[in-house]
């Protein structure tokens, strides 16, 4: 069934980072993104609180952009229309979307964090695409999700995505967990054949969504070791 998700990413590791440094009130909002060719990632996006000059001065020097170009000037909220072309960097993360099928409907940046609403055929997509982006060593967090015709809002879910339930599974299984441990961060990484630093984060998303489970829930119990 269609899944619509919203995920986010830290801005300095994905699009605009050295922009919003120099620019911290700039206010960003993508009108649509399209792939052209494997590698070549295109936003339409609406700047706001920003002047053309000081605006086009940061996009020129941001190692994130290829090229942009102005469609239209000033609106009569002050927005500026930009048609902008990232570097192989940010398409490769975005390519990850769209190579599992996904689409990317809207996204918008706010204290720091890119916040992206994804449509995806299957779920199972989903999983797959956030594990392609973890694979390039970026932090991703899915905050929600939801199955397309269940709500018109996104529902806060605790459900792990597979990647997550397969990395604690295999983790349980190997002895991670156990005092002392029977298999190393880096054993475990090889046999799952993944990075380090994925394998690292992916538990570490796991264990708060289930602890999470366990705050949220007054009636019930938490584990601890004798």
């Amino acid at each position: 069934m269609t899944t619509i998700a919203e995920l986010s990413l830290s801005t300095d590791e994905f699009a605009l980072a050295e922009t919003f440094q120099q620019l911290p009130a700039l206010e960003v909002r993508v009108e649509s993104v399209v792939a052209e060719g494997p590698v070549r990632t295109v936003p339409l996006v609406w700047f706001s609180n920003v002047g053309r000059d000081d605006l086009e001065t940061a996009l020129e020097t941001d190692p994130t952009v290829e090229e942009y170009r102005q469609l239209l000037g000033d609106t009569e909220d002050g927005e500026l229309f930009y048609r902008l072309t990232y570097t192989e960097e940010v398409a490769s993360v975005c390519c990850c979307v769209y190579r599992h099928g996904g689409t990317v409907l809207d996204a918008q940046v706010s204290d720091g964090q890119w916040t992206l609403r994804l449509l995806f055929p299957h779920r199972e997509e989903l999983s797959s695409a956030v594990s392609d982006v973890e694979e390039r060593g970026v932090r991703i967090d899915v905050k929600r999700m939801v199955e397309a015709g269940q709500d018109e809002d996104l529902e806060t879910t605790a459900a792990l995505t597979e990647p997550q339930q397969e990395a604690i599974a295999e983790a349980y299984r190997q002895g991670y967990y156990d005092v002392p441990r029977e298999i190393s961060l880096e054993e475990l990484a090889n046999e799952l054949d993944i990075s380090h630093q994925a394998l690292s984060e992916r538990l570490r998303r796991a264990n708060r969504v289930l602890a999470g489970e366990q705050l949220d829930d007054p009636t019930g119990e938490m584990a601890t070791p004798d």
